[in-house]
């Protein structure tokens, strides 16, 4: 064999072990996606820690719903946006259909979310609607890019079909937030709606879409927005994605694609209803909360059968991460099948469960999913950019050389222990006991900064080492 074959062999060896494939986009491509999304995660935590009262009170008013769209659309969005154009190529054996485009739709998406969470914080209602229309147009040239994406792939499967779902739902609620924004704007008769102005037919349209979205409750409406975001788009793709990572990360397969299936269903058919009854503020919202939790609960028993086959027995910290994540979604079932019960009173503890409900969501089921990804894709981006050609020719560092197991460790219980502290502080409306709570999430997600810090660094500073080779038994010097 060749010197050159022998130094080939390795090299491709350490790609496939580190879970990449000729069809990987490059590495600066989700980095930025996923640097911006910390940035973003770290600035909402900062505004936590600074006003704890947003969580122990009712949530709607203006810094909560700014709070709310940092965190939705600047860390979870972002991060998931930069994380597909990764993972949907590796995971279905396709090229992204666009990196141009994707490098497009980030600068559109960066204006608009910091542009929405800003005049929501000042309420101004106008503003967000435009620099909405700017998100939208980031949000439709994503949806674009990986849609396109998924017409190349060779085997459709449920993880395609989670994808898929996860982009309509998207799609749905960014539609149902920009309609919203416009309900709440006013339209003054000017000459801009006199005839013949060629804004005019746009401002005349801007109305009847406010007129029309009169009619529904705003609390029920904005509730409604929330489903589809959160558990349309982000809840949908944990479920399609994790059939991929996590037998690929614990060396496992697939059990029984009947169940998965079964639970990518459900979850379609229970959010859209769970979206017209809580629109609508219907008594059937409890029939349809049922159906979702009984998709999740497909989920859950298949991740289980997954996890019980796996090969690898030792799960390190980036999956403990993820599969703590999954676990809460059965306390988070309980208490919206609760919520969604119609004799429930509307009371101020009410309110107050609707708080954990939504901060339990966000920040505890899909945040630190997202985090336990962070951990698995981050390191891998950056030795692939640092090291992958130096495999065979230079020595170089292992991916786990390339952070700290001790700090994912302390975070990890730091992150549990700030969930609960919160979560019962929110419940109780204790302000002091919030802003503890959220100290131990920072204190958490210091860590994690460190962490990617570290990481980071060897894009700057790759460690390389002269490689030292060993003569073979037998041979003299």
């Amino acid at each position: 064999m060749s010197a050159a074959a022998r130094v080939q062999m390795p090299r491709a060896t350490a790609q496939v072990q580190a879970g990449f494939s000729p069809h990987a986009p490059s590495v600066t491509l989700p980095l930025r996606f996923m640097v911006t999304g910390l940035l973003a995660l770290l600035t909402g935590m900062a505004l936590l820690l600074l006003r704890p009262e947003m969580l122990a009170t009712y949530h709607y008013n203006q810094y909560v719903i700014s709070t709310t769209h940092l965190f939705v659309l600047g860390w979870i969005c972002t991060i998931v946006m930069g994380a597909m154009y990764q993972l949907v190529p590796v995971a279905l054996e396709t090229k992204l259909y666009s990196e141009k485009l994707a490098a497009l739709q980030f600068l559109f998406h960066l204006v608009g979310f910091t542009g929405m969470v800003w005049m929501f914080w000042t309420w101004n209602m106008k503003q967000v609607g435009h620099f909405g229309a700017v998100l939208t147009v980031g949000v439709g040239l994503f949806v674009y890019n990986i849609a396109r994406t998924l017409l190349r792939v060779p085997r459709w499967n449920v993880v395609a079909t989670g994808v898929a779902s996860a982009l309509g739902w998207l799609t749905l609620a960014v539609c149902a937030g920009l309609t919203i924004a416009i309900g709440k704007c006013t339209y003054e008769a000017t000459s801009a709606l006199a005839p013949g102005n060629p804004f005019g037919a746009v401002l005349h349209g801007l109305k009847s879409v406010a007129a029309f979205t009169a009619r529904f409750d705003q609390i029920g409406a904005m509730h409604a927005h929330a489903h589809l975001g959160a558990l349309g788009m982000f809840i949908m793709l944990i479920v399609g994605i994790s059939y991929k990572l996590v037998p690929m990360f614990t060396l496992s397969d697939l059990q029984n694609r009947r169940r998965a299936a079964a639970s990518l269903a459900l979850l379609n058919v229970g959010l859209l209803g769970s979206f017209v009854t809580i629109l609508l503020r219907h008594r059937l919202k409890f029939a349809f909360a049922l159906v979702v939790v009984a998709g999740l609960a497909c989920y859950g028993i298949e991740i289980a059968a997954i996890l019980r086959a796996r090969k690898r027995r030792t799960l390190d910290w980036g999956l403990k991460y993820f599969l703590t994540a999954i676990g809460l979604l059965a306390p988070l079932s309980v208490l919206a099948l609760v919520l969604s019960w119609s004799g429930l009173p509307l009371t101020a503890l009410t309110g107050q469960l609707e708080n954990a409900y939504g901060f339990m969501g966000l920040l505890g089921v899909v945040s630190f999913a997202i985090i336990g990804m962070f951990y698995k894709i981050i390191p891998f981006l950056v030795w692939y950019g640092s090291y992958s050609r130096q495999i065979g020719l230079n020595k170089v560092p292992s991916l786990a050389d390339l952070y700290s197991p001790a700090l994912q460790a302390f975070g990890y219980w730091a992150y549990l222990a700030g969930l609960t502290t919160t979560a019962i502080a929110i419940v109780l409306a204790n302000t002091v006991a919030v802003r503890c709570g959220c100290a131990l999430l920072a204190l958490s997600l210091g860590t994690l900064a460190l962490n990617v810090i570290w990481i980071l660094s060897h894009l700057v500073r790759p460690r390389i080492a002269p490689l030292t080779l060993r003569p073979a038994l037998g041979t003299t010097l």
